[in-house]
């Protein structure tokens, strides 16, 4: 959550699965202050979920890409507008969007293995980063 949970790098996330690359449209687009931006962008840099390309050598200029990691997040973003078309804007949602199969998409986050709805089902969780009540 350090790193994504800050409001400017979902956005600039968003607008690179959107296509923007260049500083300028970023800024425009998010309307985070440049200052903070050049900040996100090489955190976001620094951890591997974006990655810049020179575009032009003078002055040196750079587009910003998602990498694999980066482009991930994505599945975040769409799970988040998901709700917020439900709970906040069900009426009219402000962004629809169409999957490749023809329909509206609908983001749902789904057991791989069954299919089966991860809210409804989750159970028996492993791993360091488990909090179990102390005993006693």
């Amino acid at each position: 959550m350090s790193l994504v949970g800050e409001r400017w790098a979902l956005l600039i996330v968003r607008e690179l699965s959107h296509g923007v690359r260049r500083f300028g449209g970023i800024a425009a687009n998010t309307g985070a202050p440049r200052d903070i931006l050049t900040t996100r962008l090489r955190k976001l840099e620094a951890t591997g979920i974006v990655r810049r390309e020179l575009y032009s050598a003078h002055p040196p200029r750079y587009e910003y890409h998602l990498t694999e990691a980066g482009a991930e997040l994505n599945d975040v973003l769409l799970t988040l507008m998901a709700w917020g078309d439900r709970h906040l804007n069900a009426e009219d949602p402000p962004m629809r969007f169409r999957h490749a199969c023809g329909h509206r998409f609908e983001a749902a986050v789904v057991c791989a293995h069954c299919g089966g709805p991860a809210r409804e089902q989750l159970h028996s969780p492993s791993g360091r980063g488990v909090i179990t009540e102390p005993t006693g």
